[in-house]
């Protein structure tokens, strides 16, 4: 993972998250995602766990059944969904997906967003996860 897929969608953080752990590009992940009937531009990509994890699941990638909530950068399992920048809008929950891993036991965050100055974050006191999804056997 050491190049991280850049979302060419603005609201295509779900599918490049995916796109991350799975080692595609952002067109493949796209594809794999339209074909399954999702799409960027769906809300519930960013405010729902269900697609995420049916990409996943798909690709015979194991998620933890809950979302669990995030209590510090240390308790992250190896790699992880993170919702950050959590937000409410007409009521409804709305975050941001980014991609946490520690290789060789250094922690990292994955942010697909296009404006960063560098998509491998190790800036953890700017980012404020509520909760994560666990991500098994990738």
């Amino acid at each position: 993972m050491q190049h991280p897929v850049i979302q060419e969608e603005i609201t295509g953080c779900g599918i490049a998250s995916v796109a991350n752990i799975l080692g595609k590009t952002y067109p493949e992940m796209k594809a794999i995602a339209n074909a399954m009937g999702i799409y960027a531009d769906d809300e519930s990509l960013w405010s729902d766990t269900q697609h995420v994890r049916q990409m996943l699941s798909q690709a015979g990638v194991a998620t933890s059944p809950k979302e669990i909530p995030f209590t510090s950068w240390q308790a992250l399992p190896e790699l992880a969904l993170l919702a950050i920048k959590p937000h409410q809008q007409d009521g409804k929950e709305f975050w941001h997906w980014v991609v946490f891993t520690r290789e060789n036991d250094v922690p990292q965050v994955l942010d697909s967003a296009s404006y960063l100055p560098a998509n491998i974050r190790t800036d953890f006191n700017e980012m404020h996860p509520a909760w994560f999804i666990e991500v098994f056997n990738s």
